[in-house]
Protein backbone atom coordinates (compact mmCIF):
# COMPACT_ATOMS: atom_id res chain seq x y z
CA UNK A 1 0.00 0.00 0.00
CA UNK A 2 1.46 3.36 -0.98
CA UNK A 3 2.26 5.73 1.80
CA UNK A 4 -0.91 8.25 2.54
CA UNK A 5 -0.66 12.24 3.60
CA UNK A 6 -3.08 11.97 6.65
CA UNK A 7 -4.07 15.49 5.53
CA UNK A 8 -5.68 13.43 2.32
CA UNK A 9 -6.76 10.29 3.65
CA UNK A 10 -10.42 10.11 2.96
CA UNK A 11 -10.65 6.71 5.52
CA UNK A 12 -8.18 5.09 8.15
CA UNK A 13 -8.62 2.22 5.99
CA UNK A 14 -6.29 3.80 3.60
CA UNK A 15 -3.32 3.58 6.43
CA UNK A 16 -0.84 0.72 6.75
CA UNK A 17 1.05 0.41 10.56
CA UNK A 18 3.21 -1.26 11.74
CA UNK A 19 2.77 -4.09 14.68
CA UNK A 20 4.87 -5.33 17.68
CA UNK A 21 6.61 -7.67 15.91
CA UNK A 22 7.96 -5.42 13.05
CA UNK A 23 5.30 -6.59 9.85
CA UNK A 24 3.18 -3.98 7.83
CA UNK A 25 -1.12 -4.31 8.62
CA UNK A 26 -3.14 -2.72 6.46
CA UNK A 27 -6.25 -1.42 7.99
CA UNK A 28 -8.35 -2.73 5.33
CA UNK A 29 -8.53 -6.01 7.32
CA UNK A 30 -10.31 -4.50 10.51
CA UNK A 31 -12.97 -2.91 8.11
CA UNK A 32 -16.23 -3.72 9.27
CA UNK A 33 -15.15 -4.73 12.82
CA UNK A 34 -14.88 -3.15 16.02
CA UNK A 35 -11.40 -1.09 16.59
CA UNK A 36 -9.87 0.13 19.78
CA UNK A 37 -6.48 2.09 18.57
CA UNK A 38 -4.18 2.19 21.43
CA UNK A 39 -0.49 4.38 21.14
CA UNK A 40 1.12 3.18 23.26
CA UNK A 41 5.54 1.67 23.93
CA UNK A 42 5.48 -1.75 24.24
CA UNK A 43 7.89 -1.59 27.02
CA UNK A 44 6.72 1.92 28.43
CA UNK A 45 6.02 -0.36 31.87
CA UNK A 46 2.72 1.87 32.28
CA UNK A 47 0.63 -1.11 31.78
CA UNK A 48 -2.50 -0.10 34.34
CA UNK A 49 -4.93 0.26 31.97
CA UNK A 50 -4.19 -2.66 29.96
CA UNK A 51 -6.98 -4.51 32.31
CA UNK A 52 -9.59 -2.28 31.36
CA UNK A 53 -8.37 -2.81 27.56
CA UNK A 54 -8.02 -6.65 27.64
CA UNK A 55 -12.09 -6.52 29.12
CA UNK A 56 -12.64 -4.20 26.26
CA UNK A 57 -11.69 -7.00 24.23
CA UNK A 58 -12.99 -10.03 25.58
CA UNK A 59 -16.45 -8.05 25.01
CA UNK A 60 -16.19 -7.15 21.62
CA UNK A 61 -13.36 -9.66 19.92
CA UNK A 62 -16.24 -11.62 18.14
CA UNK A 63 -17.23 -8.52 16.22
Amino acid sequence: MADVDPKNAASIYEFTVIDIDGNEVSLEKYKGKVVCIVNVASKCGFTEQYAALEDLYQKYKDQ
